[in-house]
């Protein structure tokens, strides 16, 4: 299980390697881009589709580090009542734009919803996150839309999506995406994993707020378990994703209302010529 602290050296050092980027304030962050693909000849684009830890505490120099990435829209997955509750809006930032994407409405975070959802991922099992990532699916066409138009219509113009820890919400989408692009599973699998090291430097500010949570207060390893993130439990995902929600595509045209065409455009616009003789995208 994902309970012990990492080394800090070892998390230093993979913090400075991509697919992780630097913005100040900002944890978890790194880049969709540079992925391979199924398609011959294709990777996923770099420096378009960025996904992260909530933004709330970026400071002066990770908001010039978001424009210098060529983000121009900021995607905030979380719930007006989380927002609330930790105090924690995203800031104004000059040039790009702030929106709003919830996943879950405001009635989900009723006590009685919320004391499941934390037994759920308290376990740590599979199986528990499995019904949390079902209803992250059911729950969150609208809000996976929004982002995925932007694809669509926004080629040129990179954008970052975030949850509070960039695990669970933020992982889905990211499946997803990696997923229509053509990122083979065991791919996309890592990519979900990376948030056990990206989140590393959050440690003592989640735990400090899940302290607070009467469930956890007493049970540290409860609480470490909700934020585990090991690749066996995307790839459970993947699989639930093919079967009950009919793949990636039967998942976009019926929950995301995405039209085949929107589909093939989104996965084009995902896709960049793996570079030759040196060069860079």
């Amino acid at each position: 299980m994902d309970l012990e602290p990492l080394d800090p050296e070892y998390v230093a050092n993979r913090l400075s390697c991509p697919p992780f980027v630097q913005i100040s304030g900002v944890v978890n962050a790194r880049d969709l881009g540079s992925y391979p693909t199924l398609h011959s000849g294709h990777i996923t684009k770099p420096k378009f589709v960025f996904r992260s830890g909530e933004v709330s505490a970026i400071t002066t120099e990770g908001k010039e580090q978001l424009k210098s990435l060529g983000i121009t829209k900021v995607y905030d997955l979380r719930s007006d009542t989380e927002i609330a509750k930790w105090a924690s809006p995203c800031p104004d930032i000059d040039g790009i734009e702030i929106v709003r994407t919830p996943v879950f409405k405001v009635e989900d975070y009723s006590p009685e919803m919320m004391a499941k959802r934390f037994q759920l991922y308290a376990s740590g099992k599979t199986e528990a996150f499995m019904e949390l990532y079902t209803q992250i699916l059911d729950s969150g066409g609208p809000a996976f839309g929004t982002i995925l138009r932007h694809v669509r219509d926004k080629p040129n113009e990179g954008c970052i999506f975030h949850c509070t820890a960039g695990k669970d919400r933020t992982g889905v989408i990211a499946a997803i995406i990696l997923k229509l692009a053509g990122v083979p599973d065991e791919e996309i699998a890592e990519d979900y994993a990376l948030t056990r090291v990206g989140r590393e430097p959050a440690r003592e500010l989640v735990m400090a707020r899940l302290s607070k949570e009467p469930l956890f207060a007493s049970n540290n390893e409860a609480a470490l378990n909700m934020f585990s993130s090991r690749a066996e439990t995307m790839l459970a995902f993947l699989r639930l994703l093919e079967k009950k929600y009919g793949g990636v595509e039967g998942y976009l045209k019926t929950y995301v209302e995405l039209s085949d065409d929107d589909i093939a455009r989104i996965r084009r616009n995902l896709l960049t010529p793996v570079p030759t003789n040196g060069s860079s995208s």
